[in-house]
């Protein structure tokens, strides 16, 4: 009947409905378009053959750089987290800024290593522009933008990635994480009592003691009181300090050359390198005062002491030392510099800051005093390693959903929803699976719970709660699940 026949249009096929018609000719197309889509599709296999395969892309990511699979983001986190923690108890607020800045930023002292290893380019607007290598730079300009409303002292804090095109090794890539503190309009000590403290409380934090790690402290002041003592113009200390600041990681023969080629004599060369490499405070205390320094040069002794009482009034003696080699390579530094290292010296700094109170006049704006830290995720998690101190992090699910019969499928969703909405955790398997491989889930992901859907127990509004520590099944009201 017609009736019938139309109910099954989508099983009739067109080439039948040509043929009712009377259109021999469809018929014979049809064939010969069926034949030609044959050959069509064995060319193109056999094209397919011939061809050579494509070959696999570098899977590996650039030089320097790293993937951070959940493993490894579950440590990133773990410490990203103590970091915050630890600017969170002293009062510090969080701030970010662009990865891409502008190359003015970072080239503004020339002779710095770091303007040498910056990624750097010019964008498609003839705009020079830079990853940036650090964020004091960042957090400047941050400072600069709010001007006179900026309220003061203002303590910041921010944890990014940073570029710096330079050689790998052991604790040094070409990017890492760092986090920076820093507290803007506070000219006394306390304030870089505050941020060596905070540094501190975090290795504290992550298990590590004043056996493992210590922090060394100088003033970029003292260097420049002993080579104007010296006789030396003030007009080449920056380079001096860049020259310094290589103790350690070249020859000391090296280190003096570069401060003669910079017009210092042999002997003044010989002698700065001496008593920076192997001089304690009592030694820069009587070649100051034998060179026949003035008082505003004798004046960073007295900053220097100041700083070290009150870190042992804190309760951190134990944790810091005195070492007028540490300089810091870059330039913005204008008085206290300090770096933390591992007390085996078998790693490079885990991190540094100090004071930097003329940095925005650099860019064009008043300066403020300002003090802060860089600490890199790196080294200490390098350190971390070493001492047995990562914390094993497995994945974490609170629940885990699955259904027992595909027409229930539909609804584990609604059950997931109802569990997440309480703040739980929840892993729903997307697809029809043996009870084998979702225990084995279970113990993959640590679930605690598995919540199971069944047929019976569904028309009952019931789903079963199995708790996988103690081996127990229930059966719970789906308006009852949490």
């Amino acid at each position: 009947s017609s009736s019938s026949s139309s109910s099954c249009v989508p099983r009739v096929p067109r080439l039948r409905r040509g043929a009712a018609s009377g259109d021999a000719g469809g018929t014979a197309s049809a064939s010969a378009s069926a034949s030609k889509g044959k050959e069509q599709r064995r060319s193109a296999g056999e094209l397919k053959k011939g061809s050579s395969p494509r070959q696999l892309i570098d899977l590996q990511p650039p030089r320097g750089t790293r993937d951070f699979f959940p493993e490894e983001m579950r440590l990133r986190n773990w410490l990203f987290d103590k970091f915050r923690h630890v600017s969170w108890v002293y009062g510090f607020e969080e701030v970010d800024f662009p990865v891409l800045e502008s190359e003015q930023l970072y080239t503004r002292k020339a002779g710095e290593e770091i303007t040498t290893q910056l990624y750097n380019f010019e964008d498609k607007g003839g705009r020079r522009v830079s990853l940036r290598p650090e964020l004091t730079p960042s957090l400047s300009r941050l400072v600069l933008q709010k001007g006179k409303s900026l309220q003061l002292p203002t303590k910041w804090f921010a944890i990014g990635q940073c570029w710096r095109y330079e050689r790998t090794t052991r604790g040094r890539r070409r990017e890492h994480y760092q986090w920076n503190m820093d507290i803007v309009g506070v000219s006394s000590m306390e304030a870089e009592a505050e941020v060596i403290s905070a540094i501190i409380d975090l290795f504290k934090l992550v298990g590590l003691s004043s056996q493992d790690v210590y922090i060394k402290i100088s003033n970029r002041k003292l260097l420049q009181s002993l080579i104007s003592t010296f006789g030396v113009s003030s007009e080449v200390f920056p380079q001096v300090c860049v020259c310094v600041d290589k103790l350690g990681k070249i020859p000391r023969e090296a280190i003096c050359k570069e401060l003669v080629d910079l017009g210092l004599s042999a002997e003044v060369s010989d002698r700065i390198v001496g008593l920076v490499a192997e001089g304690t405070f009592e030694d820069y205390k009587r070649a100051l005062v034998e060179g026949g320094s003035d008082e505003s040069n004798l004046e960073v002794l007295k900053e220097i002491e100041g700083l070290l009482d009150i870190l042992a009034a804190r309760g951190y003696e134990d944790w810091i030392q005195f070492d007028g080699s540490i300089v810091r390579g870059l330039a913005y530094y204008s008085g206290t510099v300090f770096e933390a290292f591992d007390r085996d010296g078998e790693l490079r700094a885990i991190c540094g800051g100090g004071r930097y109170d003329h940095l925005l006049s650099t860019f064009g704006g008043k300066d403020q005093p300002m003090v802060g830290f860089g600490f890199g995720d790196a080294v200490i998690v390098e350190l971390l390693k070493q001492k047995n101190l990562l914390p094993q992090l497995s994945p974490q699910i609170d629940d885990i959903v699955v259904s027992l019969d595909p027409a229930l499928q539909k609804y584990t969703g609604q059950v997931a929803s109802k569990l997440r909405s309480s703040g739980r955790r929840v892993d729903v398997v997307l697809e029809q699976k043996k009870m084998k491989w979702v225990f084995k889930q279970g113990d993959r992901t640590n679930a605690r719970r598995l919540v199971i859907l069944g047929q019976e127990e569904w028309e009952r509004g019931v789903v079963k709660v199995r708790d996988l520590a103690e081996r127990e099944e229930r059966e719970v009201p789906i308006d009852d699940l949490v």
